[in-house]
């Protein structure tokens, strides 16, 4: 789901009103996958060609039906070349066969490449924090630098996660990244309050991918 100019809009006014009371950097990138999933997808897609052959030659045997080994050959064959072609050329169905842990590994090996993609681990004071939304998985995290992380507790963070995650469930995931932003911003400005010399290190606009 893409974002709107307006939801756009309204994504980075609360980035740059979130920084304006402290000297960390938010930076928010939502992005659609975090992988093709052809491969898993192909590989679990066989598994169940494998296992549909098995039950059938069993139930063949049980009933006593005879087949030809070609015709049965040809049979696995045609089924497998099916499923292939429907992964290939409906990518909607790839998610659903794919587990979820690997689901979120691949997320979070994402939300990893963006946090050092955009330099949110560059900041002067190590002060940055990134908000991920990976929507095709339904994942969401919140990874923060260690500047910040010596000072805020995990919990914190996933009480965002979960806040950005009930609004997304509902279908309101512009809304659940303002209010992740600004809880955010309010947890960086408890401990890290702004600074004379602070300047936008890292840009106040989402991304997406």
């Amino acid at each position: 789901m893409k974002l709107s100019e307006e939801e756009h809009r309204r994504i980075d006014e609360a980035i740059a009103a979130a920084e304006s009371g402290t000297s960390g950097e938010i930076c928010a990138v939502l992005a659609e996958t975090s992988d093709d999933y052809f491969f898993a997808a192909g590989f679990m897609a066989a598994c169940g060609v494998i296992v549909a052959a098995v039950l059938a030659a069993l139930l063949s045997h049980w009933l006593w039906i005879s087949m030809p080994l070609p015709y049965f050959g040809l049979a696995v064959l045609s089924a497998f070349v099916v499923a292939m072609l429907l992964i290939r050329f409906l990518p909607a169905l790839r998610i659903p066969l794919v587990p979820h842990a690997l689901r979120y590994r691949r997320a979070h090996e994402n939300a990893a490449k963006q946090f050092l993609l955009h330099n949110v681990h560059m900041t002067r004071e190590r002060t940055g924090v990134l908000i991920f939304v990976s929507e095709a998985e339904r994942y969401a995290e919140v990874l923060a630098d260690a500047g910040i992380n010596a000072k805020v507790p995990q919990e914190e963070w996933n009480g965002i996660v979960s806040l950005l995650t009930g609004h997304a469930s509902r279908g309101n995931l512009a809304e659940g990244l303002v209010g992740a932003i600004g809880k955010a911003g309010a947890l960086l400005a408890m401990h890290f309050p702004p600074d004379p010399d602070d300047h936008n290190e890292l840009g106040d606009r989402v991304v997406e991918l």
